[in-house]
């Protein structure tokens, strides 16, 4: 009885609203719901505010950052192929696609991209809390929003080491600085007595190479653990899918109006 009263109240709060803009399929109603406002069942949005989705009121900054996204794809597979994530090559790999490489010229178009990616995130985001997308029923897509500026900078920070230079090798070495001071995943950062973490074994070193930043228990100019890693994790999977989720919200009206003064 508790457990049912539990879950009843659950499904009443904002919190779950915010997800489930609508009931489970149990009526004729909720059954056209779901599929309408699906963006694996049905492509295009049924309904969207005119004024909401103007030039200027967007200034289309979130479609701009999908297209960025889609270029950076595109061509970092395409520079996958010319560079080996090893200390011993890849520096030179960079070298070799900016002057002998036929298509060379990705590699500009990618480190450009990227750049304009992160600006575009947070013009993205500026615009959203200017227009007040972000209050209710929209808080979970915000909250979606927020875990994607995150990725989006950290794949701008795994980009930047890959050319392995010195300017990578100081760039991973105060990001490492940094993560061992992550709270309870850091050995210097809060909590780490109370797991009896020490230095060489938390979330930047470990004694195997299995989980952990710089892929083993030291990390240097001629470790390939690190910059293996990083390669790896330029991989957007994880930001393709939650680009998914956060268009998918679009759907049943996701995209707010124009605020509009009462008199």
């Amino acid at each position: 009885m508790a457990k049912a009263g539990f879950l009843e109240s659950l499904r009443k709060s904002q919190a779950w609203k915010s997800i489930f803009r609508h009931g489970p399929p149990n009526n004729s109603r909720n059954k056209v719901l779901a599929v309408l406002m699906n963006v694996f069942l049905h492509l295009h949005p049924i309904r969207m505010k005119k004024s909401g989705i103007r030039m200027s009121f967007t200034w289309c900054m979130g479609g701009i950052t999908f297209f960025l996204f889609l270029v950076e794809t595109v061509t970092g597979v395409l520079l996958m192929f010319y560079y080996r994530p090893t200390a011993e090559f890849a520096y030179s790999d960079i070298i070799a696609l900016r002057e002998h490489v036929p298509i060379g010229i990705m590699r500009e178009v990618h480190r450009w991209g990227a750049h304009l990616m992160v600006i575009s995130v947070w013009l993205h985001m500026f615009r959203v809390f200017l227009t007040g997308s972000y209050k209710p029923p929209r808080e979970f897509n915000w909250g979606i929003g927020v875990v994607l500026l995150t990725l989006t900078l950290l794949l701008s920070f795994t980009g930047y080491l890959l050319p392995w230079d010195q300017l990578a090798i100081w760039a991973i070495t105060v990001g490492s600085n940094m993560a061992r001071a992550t709270p309870f995943l850091g050995s210097e950062g809060p909590g780490a007595s109370l797991l009896n973490m020490i230095m060489g074994f938390d979330v930047v070193h470990s004694g195997s190479d299995a989980f952990c930043v710089a892929g083993g228990p030291r990390g240097g100019r001629g470790d390939s653990a690190p910059l293996l890693r990083f390669a790896l994790y330029i991989y957007p999977a994880s930001a393709a899918l939650l680009m998914a989720v956060h268009l998918a919200s679009t759907y049943d009206g996701g995209i707010s109006g124009p605020f509009v003064r009462l008199r």
